[in-house]
């Protein structure tokens, strides 16, 4: 690479972390609890719930939402949906069926007695998750930390291609001592960044498209529902006038046995149409769980209409969401998904020391580039030898958690245990990079 085109993607990588590396470092402390918010949330209850009839018969849908309704009055219900583990059925009413946000409200019922749930209360998780997904502004904060997940890309792609230069004289994970602190922070910047690239990379980008959720449903309904929509503009189903949700549910599972309820949308909403119940079913399997395929469904005479599978676009976001968190291959994947959270907050913060330093005069790093001869072709050693020597570590530790992430994700059990032996591998080489750093004083 001649010493100009180095130049240029140092310049780019610098200036696309510069810009993003306050968002992103914020991110990654912000979601580091937030992997684990299942278990912060149980340890911070000081009550356990439970049902009122432990094994007991279920209530039907229907009476649950009389139930609910019965609190509201002149309110129309909005969603409902169901917790995995424990027999809850959380009811959302607003005054219309487009209300916002603001104007909503959510109740939890137990589905043995349907008496109200004690609601968590909103504490310092909810302030995290609302601050990781939109800065509390909304869509445009959320497409605002899109467009930084954006340039975190690019600041990676920038990164692989001048670690080659910089690396090509130096083992794997040399992390040196007895020099400068530039230069230890420089080794820890190479280090932890190549080894959490790949795992960056998808969390990076399974990120923007978290972000681009809202834009993404919208085009399902305007694309993939059209008709329905178009022939239901003007109609209104009052919740006196809607079909049993009970019978509903039996058609779509009847439609759909092997799927399981998970979600209800009710007619008016940004997730069905003015005369449909949308019935979201998912899978039961460890990948189809996180996909869902709505059922739409009358609202007045209960038939069902359709059953529709999802565009390649929404399935796309259902699997970014486990992929961004980090939430679907058990408690050792989380501890995992911590240590690489904080091997990419060293990257961050190391940056920022280096670029601080440099700014101040205090060294610039050397850009050793090849010498070319006339034929223009690299004049130390041959180019395929030190390619194979510079990446073939790199390379099988971002295939590794590649695998480890997607065979955790598809299966459960021993692939499971797969994915987890995968994916310890990165913070494995950080660790094997310190003890070598150790044993070498």
């Amino acid at each position: 690479m001649k010493r100009a085109t180095l130049n240029r993607w140092s310049s780019v990588h610098s200036w696309s972390s510069l810009v993003c590396t306050a968002f992103l470092l914020m991110l990654c402390i912000t979601g580091l609890p937030l992997i684990f918010h299942h278990e912060i949330e149980d340890a911070l209850d000081p009550a356990a719930w439970s049902p009122a009839n432990p094994g007991g018969p279920l209530r039907s849908l229907d009476s649950v939402l009389d139930r609910a309704l019965d609190g509201r009055p002149g309110e129309v219900p909005l969603f409902m949906s169901f917790d995995v583990d424990r027999p809850v059925v959380n009811v959302t009413t607003g005054p219309a069926p487009d209300a916002v946000e603001a104007d909503m409200h959510f109740a939890s019922f137990d589905r043995t007695s349907r008496a109200l749930v004690p609601p968590r209360e909103d504490g310092i998780m909810e302030f995290l998750l609302q601050l990781h997904i939109d800065l509390f502004l909304g869509l445009p904060g959320m497409l605002f930390l899109g467009a930084m997940g954006v340039l975190f890309t690019v600041a990676l792609i920038s990164g692989v291609v001048l670690y080659a230069p910089f690396m090509r004289k130096q083992e794997f994970g040399v992390l040196r001592r007895g020099r400068s602190s530039r230069l230890r922070w420089l080794d820890w910047h190479d280090l932890a960044g190549i080894v959490v690239l790949a795992w960056a990379l998808v969390v990076g980008l399974t990120g923007v498209i978290n972000t681009l959720a809202d834009p993404i449903f919208e085009t399902w309904k305007r694309e993939q529902l059209a008709d329905l929509v178009s022939a239901n503009d003007a109609v209104g189903v009052p919740p006196a006038e809607l079909t049993s949700l009970d019978a509903a549910v039996a058609r779509a599972r009847a439609a759909a046995p092997e799927k399981e309820l998970q979600f209800i949308a009710f007619p008016g909403g940004a997730f069905s149409t003015a005369g449909h119940l949308a019935l979201f079913l998912r899978g039961d399997a460890p990948l189809t769980e996180h996909l869902t395929t709505p059922a739409l469904i009358d609202a007045r005479s209960g038939v069902l209409v359709d059953l529709r599978e999802m565009p390649w676009y929404v399935k796309g976001l259902s699997l970014s969401k486990p992929l961004h968190f980090g939430d679907y291959g058990g408690l050792p994947l989380k501890v995992l998904w911590a240590l690489l959270d904080l091997f990419a907050i060293v990257v961050l913060w190391s940056g920022l020391v280096l670029w601080w330093r440099r700014r101040r005069g205090s060294g610039h790093r050397a850009l050793s580039v090849p010498v070319r001869t006339e034929r223009g072709r690299v004049a130390r050693g041959p180019a395929r030898a030190m390619l194979r020597s510079t990446w073939s570590i790199p390379a099988t530790l971002a295939v590794a958690v590649l695998v480890g992430l997607v065979v955790a994700l598809i299966s459960d059990g021993a692939a499971d245990r797969l994915g987890w032996v995968l994916l310890a591998l990165a913070p494995g080489a950080i660790a094997l990079g310190w003890w070598r750093r150790e044993r070498s004083a």
